[in-house]
């Protein structure tokens, strides 16, 4: 056993402390979608979750097990799942829990697809009011009767908000809701949602944890905090044994078993793999990002600068406060009359891509992609320029990251 070891430790010796086949010191792929009983009674068993064991690879894979169980060590939590993408975790995690009638309090500087998905929540009869969660007080008042969960993300791409997190933590246990944190822009080493009450914890794999940009992932990580005796949704058949896992156990069900946005086991080993440097590839990448918002905030071609970083970010003061670091993603608007696309066409370093949390910095024109299908009036309550472009930082030399931005912006 590795107890009271430190992150990184911990991490890397995940899979070699559940003792895998042959010694080896990474979890094998076990493509295998079908698992054999030699007894029958054992093979119900797991059905009926009297036993441990593999029943179907929809639902239960070896490799995809080591993976949720080093992203359960990394937020502190008491058990994971971990699903084909980020959107799969929220969106299956969301449909198990909430039924028609029910309310959701949202941060209203939501990554586009988590905002395009909650839309379809809507149509469905689960309504949804957006806040400013950088203040604890639109929480509050947005909460009816009905409310049975609050979402909010850490940092909000792309304008870099930072939610009360701890307020609203407070808040959500005084009143005994579900405290649902989005930790992908922070990842567990930068900020532990645990800390501040959240009870479901979700990562988008795909970015930071993973790393390389290779393999698709997400996961939601049941943390221990939340008494899901108060959670009126809970279906009778999950209502038995352990209530701290009633929830994960419904996730599981309804979610990834009935919807079946499973992960394949090979992700889960790129996934898993990625995740041994994440400290490392971060911190480097926040160094950069410091350095380079830096950069841009006293550059005459950036009208303004947004990254939590920079003293004069509204929440800089609460970001020092509850993060390691100030993040890997930066957005800049430009002065009027410099073309976001000419700049952007101008790098050479920086990689023009959609993607965020790669070990290479990666630009985009915010507005005419991933918040396009927004339209303008969503796109200008959220703070979002037609000039701006976001950065996802990478881990290369800061110099000459430094240096590309300085020629693309001559």
């Amino acid at each position: 056993m590795m107890n009271n070891k430190g992150f990184t430790t911990t991490n890397l010796h995940s899979d070699r402390r559940s003792k895998p086949e042959h010694g080896v010191l990474h979890k094998a792929i076990h493509p295998s979608v079908a698992f054999e009983y030699e007894d029958a009674r054992h093979l119900a068993e797991v059905f009926q979750g009297k036993r441990a064991g593999y029943s179907y690879g929809r639902q239960t894979n070896p490799t995809v097990t080591a993976l949720q169980d080093r992203i359960t060590a990394m937020e502190q939590g008491v058990a994971s799942i971990a699903f084909a993408t980020g959107m799969a975790a929220i969106a299956s995690t969301m449909l198990a829990l909430l039924r028609q009638g029910d309310h959701l309090v949202s941060s209203a500087f939501l990554f586009g697809n988590t905002n395009s998905f909650f839309s379809s929540l809507m149509r469905l009869g689960i309504n949804v009011s957006y806040v400013n969660a950088a203040d604890v007080a639109e929480v509050e008042a947005a909460v009816t009767e009905t409310t049975r969960l609050v979402f909010v993300e850490t940092i909000a791409n792309p304008v870099t908000q930072v939610a009360d997190l701890r307020a609203i933590g407070d808040f959500c246990k005084s009143r005994g809701l579900l405290y649902c944190v989005d930790n992908t822009m922070t990842t567990p080493h930068l900020f532990n949602p645990k800390s501040v009450g959240a009870g479901l914890v979700v990562n988008s794999l795909t970015k930071y944890i993973g790393g390389h940009g290779n393999a698709l992932g997400g996961a939601v990580t049941d943390t221990g905090k939340y008494d899901w005796t108060r959670f009126d949704n809970i279906l009778d058949t999950y209502r038995s044994g352990d209530s701290t896992l009633w929830g994960i156990t419904q996730i599981r069900k309804k979610g990834l078993r009935d919807m079946g946005a499973s992960l394949g086991p090979e992700a889960a080993h790129h996934l898993a793999v990625g995740s041994e440097t994440l400290p490392m590839r971060v911190k480097q990448a926040c160094i950069n990002a410091q350095e380079l918002a830096g950069f841009c905030d006293r550059h005459d071609k950036v009208d303004h600068t947004f990254y939590p970083g920079l003293p004069g970010h509204p929440q800089h003061e609460r970001a020092r406060q509850l993060f390691r670091y100030f993040g890997a993603i930066f957005s800049i608007n430009l002065a009027p009359g410099v073309d976001c696309f000419d700049i952007l066409n101008r790098m050479q370093t920086v990689i023009a891509s959609s993607n965020l949390g790669d070990t290479r910095t990666l630009a985009i024109p915010v507005a005419h992609t991933i918040y396009h299908e927004m339209g303008a009036n969503r796109r200008q309550s959220m703070g979002i320029t037609d000039s701006m472009i976001r950065f996802s930082v990478g881990i290369e030399d800061t110099e000459d990251l430094l240096e590309d931005f300085e020629q693309a912006l001559a």
